[in-house]
């Protein structure tokens, strides 16, 4: 018996970090870019680290500023498979190192389930949302990147770690 508890508890666990991954470790008084989205919207990125495992990982909120509920629609991206196994997510964005001329997705395991922020439910007046994104990470001697998420302007990231 002790071994399905402790597996349960790894399998809470495993859920748990799922659903805490965006803001967890993240100092939300940070804001190391503020980005304009349509219709009232606004990303506000609080931590850009890479790891060492080789990934970089962008955290932040997005607000919904505006007098009225906004859908999250759009911020998967266009790219069909990934839409279709990632609705209402952030799995769109992308990093973009103009030095080395390369454009990073966010990451996705075999079955096209991005390492991103997904279930989004639509805005409401007010509220915001914690996200993370996952990408594969530039050489290291790229410390800094422009950052894109569909509906929202690009803007210029700092890497740490």
């Amino acid at each position: 018996m002790p071994s399905t508890s402790s597996d349960s508890s790894d399998e809470e666990k495993g859920a748990k970090q799922e659903d805490t991954a965006a803001g967890e470790n993240v100092d939300p008084n940070v804001k190391l870019a503020e980005v304009r989205g349509q219709n009232g919207v606004t990303l506000i990125v609080h931590q850009v680290k890479r790891d060492s495992g080789g990934f970089v990982t962008v955290q932040g909120e997005i607000k919904n500023e505006s007098d009225e509920a906004r859908p999250v629609a759009g911020w998967a991206g266009s790219e069909s498979l990934i839409v279709q196994k990632n609705p209402n997510s952030v799995a769109g964005a992308a990093l973009i190192d103009k030095v080395g001329k390369k454009r990073y997705y966010v990451l996705r395991d075999t079955e096209n389930r991005c390492l991103c922020t997904t279930n989004l439910v639509p805005l409401q007046v007010g509220k915001s949302t914690s996200v993370f994104m996952q990408f594969p990470a530039p050489p290291a001697t790229t410390t800094e990147v422009d950052f894109t998420l569909p509906t929202f302007a690009t803007t210029s990231l700092k890497i740490s770690g």
